[in-house]
């Protein structure tokens, strides 16, 4: 009976259990349930991923191809799945979601292995593990937050499954790879390709990919600089997943594991350095046009003009003559001087040092002052000497109190006349194998190169000053500075056009011009203090003659040139007093290039342009500088088949006879005038110095057939560069050197001459008809009609020495013409 008993009781009690756990279960089951639709109930639609379109970089690059700059909030390129390397998903694949292409959107297993590692994890205080799928990690990182919640964690498992039945798995797959965060500022699999190792994905090699894969977790702590062996072993761990999982064989394995890691810095380097001021004025025009989100979001891809070897020239040539300049005025004083030298080399370490040093520059401390050098020590603990004959330029420097000029102190005849104990300075190695150094400085004065395609206006190069590390401001585009004598060349053009030639003889020699204001006369003169007798216009041009200047802009009439100063886009609008014909107006090197670029365009003045073309990010072309239509440019060649015919750009704004005239005269004054510096480069240049009142500003702007490259030189508060700082020295040489590795590019030509000018042999300085092969003649440019005649008297010409101004009257005789003015002259030079 009690067998019995126990038996009926125990199957009582177990269907009571059963029916309990039953019904608990289904209680839990409609908790859990209930739950669910709770937390779930407002979830993110999912279906916009459809239609998603990230955020993604915009790149520049110069024309050449070279990457120049990159703008994002998020440093991203998208990269279709179909062009991912199978090496790349293979790897990301078994990091994260081995059984990604087999699972629902959660992986059981994975979870149940991640709960039994959370159980350590917990005990000894680590992160928990998530267990989640590629396909809850692109819920989460696109719909959801990252906080550490079981209802986030219930949402991004619901999403995942319905994510898995809307999208296939290449999609879901796709978004990972592109939007996932792998430090180093990179968002994706492709951005972070060009980050850490500056190639495209398909240029990855296996151990690089498997770096990438091991990021996900927790691009922090395996940084390759500050944790390279945390670094080194997780990829490893990647590497030995991915020969678990069959992607690659024991031995690929093996090897890949055996590379070191090797990273490198983008977007750094001399070339990234010479294209700041470049990049900041294109970032600026860019930021204009299409606005934040789209530059720093949209991808665009922006091919803009800049030539990278014209823009190391161009740098490379300002630098070297702004430090020159620099050394002829003395030496200020160290960055700074150790008290004591109990732990100088960590002291040295501590010393701010100006950015953006040249290369080579490093700064030092004077350790012992002797009788022929200074020992010195580095950082490094690395020593050396200067020795006296690097010493010497250190004079020190001042300001006269009469006219502020720069002076400088006396002669250097020992070290310690320049350098104390203590003292911190920048040196430079004197060469690679000695321990001898130069005393170097950062230069106060500062300047600007601009190198222009004349016929397309496209900026090869823009220099805005010594380094944009230090000043960001553009002296190339925002210094509005007086051009001086460089101006002239737009008054010998409109007094070419009323009646003028280039042989035409104006008086050199004292003359009062009517004075404004408080000045009753004016007496212009020359920069030597001396004046030369009557003398041809073109020598007036080359040697930069300013009386006859200011006779010839007093005979034509301001007001004809303010006009051409405004077609030439010097000035928007200038003042038609006397003071304007020796550049007394402000404007900038970069409208000064444009005009000139307009002389040896024949005439035509082209708009300088930064950017060439801009596409989105699906590669439409949103803008486009050039936008000419050119039949015929895509067809194939074959013998005798004419050029196709192309528009030229720009618009007319001199007659193109005119324009060669200055021309011509130009290429003078680089011959046989101020611009001489240049002839060392032995090819056809042409060119106009320009130096204002007390040699405040200095500018050089020259040009070849194909190409003008303009420099501007002075201090950004306007002080006197020194007695004898013109064009011709401060800046000119600047221009030459910055023209030599650029002009390798260009054929040895001469310059253009167009139809309807006629070339006739004259004298160069008295401007009579001679024959070639005479000493001093030269082919002169004329209008046809317009040359003086051989044998004619100087009756029947009737050269006025006054002005040398050619007039036909209505019987066809011709007449001079001395207009007065009575406009006031600055005195700029």
């Amino acid at each position: 009976m009690m067998a019995i008993f126990s038996v009926k009781n125990l199957g009582k009690l177990a269907l009571w259990a059963g029916s309990t756990i039953a019904i608990v279960g289904v209680i839990a089951l409609v908790s859990v349930a209930v739950y669910v639709a709770q937390v779930t109930q407002d979830l993110p639609d999912y279906e916009q991923l459809a239609e998603y379109e990230p955020p993604i970089m915009s790149r520049m690059h110069a024309g050449d191809g070279l990457l120049i700059a990159e703008y994002a909030f998020e440093r991203r390129v998208f990269v279709p799945i179909e062009a991912i390397p199978p090496h790349v998903t293979n790897a990301f694949l078994a990091a994260e979601d081995a059984n990604f292409y087999n699972h629902g959107g959660i992986d059981l297993m994975g979870l149940a292995r991640a709960a039994i590692a959370n159980i350590g994890n917990v005990l000894n205080g680590r992160r928990l593990e998530g267990g989640s799928t590629i396909t809850q990690q692109v819920a989460k990182n696109f719909l959801l937050s990252s906080e550490q919640r079981i209802a986030r964690k219930v949402q991004e498992m619901v999403l995942a499954m319905r994510m898995e039945r809307a999208f296939t798995k290449d999609r879901i797959l796709e978004l990972y790879l592109n939007e996932i965060f792998l430090g180093n500022r990179a968002y994706g699999v492709a951005a972070a390709a060009l980050n850490y190792f500056d190639r495209s994905l398909d240029e990855l090699e296996l151990h690089e990919v498997a770096y990438l894969a091991a990021l996900p977790k927790a691009p922090n702590n395996y940084h390759p600089e500050r944790h390279p062996e945390a670094a080194i072993g997780r990829r490893n761990y990647v590497l030995a997943r991915m020969h678990a999982n069959g992607f690659i064989t024991e031995a690929e394995m093996r090897e890949a594991q055996a590379q070191p890691l090797e990273t490198v810095s983008r977007l750094q380097g001399e070339t990234y350095l010479a294209a700041e001021y470049f990049v900041e004025e294109v970032r600026r025009e860019l930021f204009n046009m299409y606005g934040e989100e789209q530059l720093y979001s949209g991808g665009l891809s922006v091919r803009t003009s800049l030539n990278t070897r014209a823009q190391l020239a161009a740098r490379s040539a300002l630098r070297a003559g702004l430090v020159e300049y620099d050394r002829r005025y003395g030496y200020r004083g160290p960055l700074t001087t150790l008290e004591n030298f109990d732990a100088w080399p960590e002291q040295l370490a501590e010393v701010e040092v100006p950015r953006d040093l040249d290369e080579g520059w490093v700064h030092a401390v004077v350790l012992e002052v002797r009788e022929r050098d200074v020992v010195i020590g580095m950082a490094d603990r690395s020593r050396g000497t200067i020795p006296l004959s690097e010493l010497t330029w250190a004079r020190a420097p001042s300001r006269r109190s009469s006219d502020n000029f720069p002076v400088l102190g006396p002669s250097i005849q020992r070290p310690s006349d320049v350098l104390e104990l203590g003292d911190v300075v920048l040196v430079q190695r004197l060469s690679e194998e000695g321990e001898e150094y130069g005393l170097r400085q950062v230069p106060e004065i500062n300047g600007a190169v601009m190198a222009l395609d004349p016929y397309t206006g496209r900026v090869l190069a823009m220099i805005g000053g010594y380094s944009f590390q230090q000043s960001q401001f553009n002296r190339a585009t925002q210094a509005r500075r007086q051009p001086g004598s460089s101006f002239k060349p737009f008054v010998y053009a409109a007094a070419l056009d009323n009646g003028f030639t280039p042989a035409s003889i104006i008086l050199d020699a004292p003359f009062a011009a009517t004075g404004g204001g408080d000045n009753r006369f004016y007496r212009p003169s020359n920069y030597s203090d001396q004046f030369y007798g009557p003398s041809t216009m073109r020598l007036g041009l080359e040697l930069s003659r300013n009386v006859m200047t200011v006779r010839l802009a007093q005979d034509t009439g301001m007001q004809p040139i303010a006009d051409y100063a405004a077609r030439f886009g010097i000035y928007d609008r200038m003042d038609p007093v006397l003071s304007m014909a020796l550049g007394a107006g402000e404007t900038t090197l970069w409208r000064l290039m444009s005009a000139y670029g307009a002389l040896v365009n024949g005439g035509r003045r082209v708009t300088p342009t930064l950017i060439d073309r801009v596409q989105d990010r699906t590669g439409e072309t949103i803008y486009l500088h050039d936008q000419r239509e050119c039949t015929g440019c895509d067809a194939e060649w074959t013998n005798g088949m004419a050029e196709p015919d192309l528009a030229e750009l720009g618009e007319d704004v001199v007659d193109p006879v005119t324009a060669y005239q200055i021309v011509s005269m130009l290429e003078g004054a680089v011959r046989r005038g101020t611009g001489s510096a240049l002839n060392a480069l032995g090819r056809p240049v042409a060119g106009k110095t320009g130096t204002t009142n007390e040699f405040r500003d200095a500018w050089f702007v020259g040009f070849t057939p194909d190409l003008v490259v303009g420099v501007y030189v002075g201090f950004d508060t306007p002080v006197p560069l020194g007695s004898g700082e013109a064009g011709g020295r401060a800046a000119a040489p600047i221009a030459r050197d910055a023209f030599a590795p650029i002009l390798e590019e260009y054929p040895v030509a001469p310059f253009r001459v167009p139809e309807g000018v006629r070339l006739v042999p004259i004298d160069a300085r008295t401007g009579e008809p001679s024959i070639l092969g005479r000493p001093g003649v030269i082919l002169e440019a004329f209008r046809p009609g317009t040359e003086p005649v051989r044998g004619a008297t100087r009756e029947e010409e009737t050269l006025s020495f006054a002005t040398g101004r050619l007039r036909e009257t209505e019987d066809g005789s011709q007449d001079s013409d001395d207009e007065g003015s009575d406009e006031d002259l600055s005195g700029i030079y």
